[in-house]
């Protein structure tokens, strides 16, 4: 998958590792925070290009969901996602994908499954609390 002339250089490096110690899915500018205090001179569009390619190659995944900024995440395996839909925050589901989904859809339609991406959104314990405390106005 990696062509011959891509090269981990020492930016890729510490994004990819910047991107895997996290605990969360981060968005580009959060990423640029963390990699800016090991490289002070990097400029915001060298993280912004090396996200990209490092999703293109597979090496990370992104996460585009509507109008939410795009988001970050440094493992590949199949899993799912949850969103909050106050704060924006992901993270991984506690459940293993289901292929069975994808031969149902499958034997159901004309289309060849390559895979799927599942997204649950709802409300992370934070905004529901905040919600329930009345300190915050909104979804409930």
């Amino acid at each position: 998958m990696l062509s011959t002339s891509f090269r981990i250089t020492p930016q890729r490096r510490v994004i990819l590792e910047e991107l895997r110690k996290a605990e969360s899915h981060l968005t580009a500018d959060q990423i640029y925070g963390l990699v800016r205090v090991r490289m002070p001179r990097i400029s915001l569009g060298t993280v912004y290009r090396n996200l990209e390619m490092l999703s293109r190659l597979g090496m990370i995944q992104k996460l585009e969901s509507g109008c939410a900024p795009k988001r970050f995440d440094g493992r590949t395996n199949d899993h799912y996602h949850l969103r909050c839909l106050r704060c924006g925050r992901v993270d991984d589901a506690p459940i293993a994908p289901q292929t069975a989904l994808e031969e149902s859809i499958e034997g159901l339609t004309d289309y060849k499954i390559i895979g799927h991406q599942l997204e649950f959104i709802g409300l992370c314990l934070t905004c529901r609390e905040k919600s329930e405390t009345g300190s915050d106005k909104g979804l409930r």
